[in-house]
């Protein structure tokens, strides 16, 4: 934070002093600030300018103008099948279609902000990216969507560029299928940086929402016993999903349809065909509709301008738990035995 977001940091300090640069538990002194609306107007304040810094970037790298009051919506992470980009897509394709046949408007005008890499062999990963950025062709250049909805993938994702997105992200997307992220530091430093997550009970999320307070994250989809339960009982069955939902439907047809890819026929009926398999691993069609309900809810959120800001400013004072120094700390006392140290004992 000291280095990416300076203007928080010194925000911060401004609050609480500045003992929380060495013992990060001292974040926990800007509960007391949540709801003050002078600190409310500064934090929004500094938000406000890390998004225009960020729409500045978007419009050199990825040529697309957004606007900064608009939703930040961001999945910024290395792209893997369990990851679930695809599931994020889904949603962009679903509030898209939502408004462009059915007239029906989001909650929030929305810039959903992808970046990561996908490993140099990895057919699916990479086929997402080209998903993703034909998505955004799409929808960037209608101009029923252009006041609603924007999506841009910013290339050549790595630290220098992660430490722009981070500090401007208003929502935080942490939607890994439960029971198959370790653990994630993205989204410990979306947090640390003022951003709500939205996300799956996996993972570091877990200990983010014991930290935040169930009210302060967006917690949606399968729990880990659920999703072992349907693969011990092969009781997933996305037909049923698709056959009774008529969103999950037309967003599914949307695939094997050429809507996404003109030029480009067929290019993405495999993932029709993937996600309607019994076998999809990552259940996308399961938690398909929580996660739009947890998106709705988010955007009706954020629309409650003191209301998101205090939900972010106590995802930050609740960041404490992940500092390296507790992680090392623990590690010393639990697992290697190490006393005499003010630091481990």
């Amino acid at each position: 934070m000291l280095k990416a977001n300076p203007g928080l940091a010194n925000l911060i300090c401004s609050a609480i002093g500045e003992r929380w640069l060495t013992d990060l538990y001292e974040l926990r002194g800007l509960e007391s600030h949540a709801a003050n609306a002078g600190f409310q107007a500064e934090f929004h304040r500094v938000k406000r300018l890390n998004k225009e810094k960020l729409a500045r970037i978007i419009q050199d790298t990825a040529r697309l103008k957004v606007d900064p009051d608009f939703l930040f919506d961001v999945q910024v992470k290395r792209i893997h099948a369990y990851k679930r980009q695809l599931l994020n897509v889904m949603h962009i394709i679903d509030e898209y279609l939502s408004l462009v046949e059915d007239g029906r408007q989001p909650t929030v005008p929305r810039t959903y902000i992808f970046a990561g890499k996908a490993a140099p062999g990895y057919w699916f990963a990479k086929q997402i990216i080209k998903l993703i950025h034909n998505v955004g062709r799409v929808i960037n250049n209608d101009s029923r969507a252009s006041q609603w909805i924007k999506v841009a993938f910013i290339p050549d994702y790595r630290v220098s560029l992660a430490e722009k997105i981070i500090p401007a992200a208003d929502l935080s997307e942490q939607i890994s299928t439960a029971g198959t992220e370790a653990s994630g530091t993205g989204n410990m430093k979306l947090a640390l940086n003022g951003a709500v997550t939205i996300g799956t009970l996996d993972g570091a999320n877990i200990e983010i929402l014991e930290e935040v307070g169930e009210d302060n994250v967006f917690i949606c989809g399968l729990k880990v016993a659920e999703i072992r339960v349907m693969r011990e009982q092969k009781s997933y069955r996305p037909w049923e999903y698709y056959a009774r939902n008529p969103h999950v439907k037309r967003v599914v047809d949307s695939f094997s349809s050429n809507l996404f890819c003109p030029h480009e026929p067929d290019l993405f009926a495999w993932i029709s065909a993937s996600i309607l398999d019994a076998n999809d691993e990552h259940f996308h069609l399961a938690d398909f509709t929580p996660y739009v309900e947890a998106q709705e809810k988010a955007g009706n959120t954020f629309r409650d301008r003191d209301r998101w800001v205090r939900m972010a400013i106590l995802n930050v004072a609740g960041m404490g738990k992940f500092s390296s120094d507790r992680t090392v700390a623990e590690y010393a006392r639990e697992i290697w035995g190490v006393k005499g140290s003010a630091l481990f004992d």
